[in-house]
C-alpha cells in the first residue's frame, strides 16, 4: 500500500480522535465527513453498513469503526494504521488526566466546559441520526424504514436494552440475506 495513503489515513484518524468528545457516534460523523466526502474513500453506502457493523460489534464504536474503515481503505496496513491514530490520542489524554485527577474533577471552569460540550455532542449525534436516518428514508425500502421506526420507538419510548435491539435487527436483516439467497421476495 502506498505510505502517503497510509500517513494520510493516520493523520486523519489521529486529527478526529485528538478532537472527539462524547463518543464513537461523534467520531462517525466526523469519518465520514472526511473518508466519504473528502478523500472519497468509502461511499456512504459502505459509511452507513460500517456504522451499523461498529455499533454491533464488542468494543468502542470509535476503535470498530476505525478497523472497518481502515481495512476498507488501505487493507490490513490500513487498518493498523487507523486504529492507532484512533487510539493513540484517548490513550495520552486519559494517562495525562490521571496525574492531576483531583485537582481536575473539582474545577469549576472544567466542569463547565464538559457541560458546554455535551451540547455540542448532542448536535452531531443529531446531524448523523437525521444524515443516516434521511439515507434510509430517501432509499424507499419499506422494511429498513419499519425497521428503523421500531428501533428508535423501543430504545426511547418503551426503553429496551440495545442489545436486544440489535439482535432483533440482526435477525431480520439475516432472515431477509436468507430469502433473497433462495430466491425469495425481496421486501
Amino acid at each position: 500500500m502506498q505510505k502517503p495513503r497510509l500517513w494520510t489515513l493516520f493523520t486523519t484518524m489521529l486529527s478526529i480522535s485528538s478532537f472527539t468528545f462524547g463518543g464513537g457516534f461523534v467520531i462517525v460523523s466526523l469519518m465520514k465527513r472526511k473518508l466519504v466526502d473528502d478523500l472519497h474513500w468509502l461511499t456512504e453506502d459502505e459509511m452507513l453498513d460500517m456504522t451499523a457493523l461498529a455499533q454491533s460489534a464488542p468494543g468502542a464504536i470509535a476503535v470498530n469503526a476505525a478497523i472497518l474503515a481502515g481495512r476498507r481503505a488501505a487493507g490490513i496496513p490500513g487498518l493498523i494504521t487507523a486504529v492507532l491514530g484512533t487510539i493513540i490520542p484517548p490513550v495520552v489524554i486519559i494517562s495525562l488526566i490521571s496525574l492531576i485527577y483531583n485537582q481536575f474533577c473539582e474545577n469549576e471552569w472544567v466542569k463547565a466546559a464538559l457541560c458546554g460540550m455535551q451540547c455540542g455532542v448532542a448536535a452531531v449525534i443529531a446531524d448523523v441520526v437525521a444524515g443516516l436516518g434521511g439515507k434510509v428514508l430517501r432509499g424507499g425500502d419499506w422494511l429498513n424504514i419499519a425497521l428503523m421506526t421500531v428501533a428508535f420507538l423501543c430504545a426511547c419510548f418503551l426503553r429496551v436494552n440495545v442489545i436486544f435491539i440489535i439482535l432483533g435487527a440482526a435477525l431480520v436483516g439475516a432472515a431477509r440475506a436468507i430469502l433473497a439467497a433462495k430466491g425469495g421476495p425481496r421486501t
